[in-house]
Parts: C-alpha cells; structure tokens; sequence
C-alpha cells in the first residue's frame, strides 16, 4: 500500500522553487497548475484596474495582484492565491511584509479558465468563504457571466449587459462587466 505523501506547510510553500507553474497548497496538499492564458490575463487585469482605481481615489485599502497568497487555514495549511484580492483600510498587513498574509481578503475575484472543474471552483470559493471573505467573484469570461457568492450563503449571477457591485465590501463601487470582459 502507497504511503501518503508528506503533508507541506505554509512556509515550505513559500520557499518551494516551481517556476511557470501557478501554485496553492490545500490542507497541506500542493495543486500545481500551469500558467493561465491571455484570456484569463486580460479579464484578471482589467478587472483588477478597475478596482485599484476605485480604491485608490476612496482610500478604502489594498488591491492585490494575481497569484497573491493568503494563508487561510493552519494544520494543515491551505494558501490560496485568488486572480485578484481586496483587503479593506485597517486589516492590512504592514506594507513591507513578506510572506503569505494569515487573513481572508474582503473581496476575491476569480477568473475561470477553460481547464478549471466545477468542483475545485466551488471548493475554493468555499475555502474563501469559511475563511471570512464576504464576497467572491468567479468571472467566466467564455460564458461572459459571473457568479457573486456571499458569506451569508447567497448566491447571485450577473449577465453580459449587467455590472458588479461592491456591495457592502466596497460601497459605491460598480463595474460593467462588458468593461472587464
């Protein structure tokens, strides 16, 4: 019978040497992935432009890159790195730290790619979830949809002609989705 594999940690993670690969580590189980495509490139940017200048001129916090880590669970450690984070003034970690930040982010935006399944989509959005995140975007841009899910459990999908909305997480802000797709 196979042993199983040595559960990793946060900070083995941290040092591990995986280039072009994208990595996460799920109750201390590495998931390497491949590098995203321009598609998912171009969506993950844009919307992420649009957040950073809403939240630059509200002063309302950090807005963070792709492939951000975010320590959400300890022993075993998980570390998600969702396509593009909001943490809110005031539950930021100092600006010079280094390493994965130990908080859920306010807001993830996850973008989908064409080999990403169903059931790892829904499990990390609940990973986000159980972790304190209040709201989680999964962008489909082939389906040109995207799928709101919030801490109280609900559920919502916006259309091509629709827009985001921040919510209570980032009050004000709304996004069209055919400016990001």
């Amino acid at each position: 019978m196979p042993r199983p594999a040595a559960l990793l940690t946060a900070d083995e993670l941290l040092h591990a040497r995986l280039p072009n690969t994208r990595a996460e580590l799920v109750r201390g189980v590495l998931r390497v992935r491949e590098p995203a495509g321009f598609l998912h490139g171009r969506v993950a940017m844009h919307l992420g432009a649009e957040l950073r200048a809403y939240v630059k001129d509200s002063d309302a916090g950090t807005v963070l890159a792709a492939e951000t880590g975010f320590k959400l669970q300890t022993d075993p450690d998980t570390v998600r790195a969702p396509d593009v984070a909001f943490v809110s003034r005031g539950r930021e970690p100092p600006p010079h730290a280094t390493g994965f930040a130990d908080l859920a982010p306010d807001l993830v935006a996850e973008v989908l790619s064409p080999d990403d399944r169903p059931g790892e989509v829904l499990a990390k959005v609940a990973d986000w979830l159980s972790a304190g995140t209040r709201l989680v975007w999964v962008v489909d841009p082939l389906r040109r949809v995207v799928r709101v899910y919030r801490q109280d459990g609900s559920e919502t999908i916006v259309t091509a002609d629709g827009a985001l909305d921040g919510e209570d997480v980032l009050p004000g802000f709304a996004c069209p989705l055919a400016t990001i797709l």
